[in-house]
């Protein structure tokens, strides 16, 4: 097993030796041991809660370079006859802390039984999909971390 050091940007200019593919939720850590497609395990500890990004990578203490992958997920693709009625999904979307990924033309969300069931009623079009999810991050996400991977573009 290898400690990473450090966390490496999405562009950085590094060769990976690995991948560790990951879903969202899993992406957002502080301390916990991860396992690459190779099977190998990597320690990450860092002083701060950060989020690994996709494309993004881990320097480990041989130096080595891990690359992190948005694992695909279950979601539902969700698109309305308009842009106000999709403002106005995203809003009872929000309304109840649901993570969501907002495009030009869908939003997608994880799969849920219930929120389907709203949204369908709300006069959404909703389709099962398989793909990496990337949530938007709340304004108070980093909750005052100055070291916080997002932060870094």
């Amino acid at each position: 097993m290898q400690r990473a050091t450090a966390y490496l940007a999405p562009g950085h200019t590094h060769s990976p030796t690995d991948q560790i593919s990951l879903v969202a939720d899993e992406r957002r850590l502080r301390r916990k041991l991860l396992h690459t497609i190779g099977g190998n395990g990597v320690l990450v500890d860092f002083p701060q809660t950060l989020t690994l990004e996709h494309c993004g990578a881990l320097l480990l203490e041989n130096t080595e370079i891990v690359e992190i992958i948005a694992a695909p997920e279950l979601l539902y693709q969700i698109e309305a006859q308009d842009g106000a009625s999709l403002v106005q999904l995203a809003w009872h979307i929000g309304n109840r802390h649901t993570a969501a990924q907002l495009e030009g033309g869908r939003i997608l969300i994880k799969r849920d039984h219930v929120l389907k069931t709203m949204l369908q009623g709300l006069g959404a079009r909703i389709a099962d999909i398989t793909e990496p999810f990337f949530p938007v991050h709340g304004a108070y996400h980093a909750h005052g971390e100055t070291a916080h991977a997002l932060s870094a573009k």
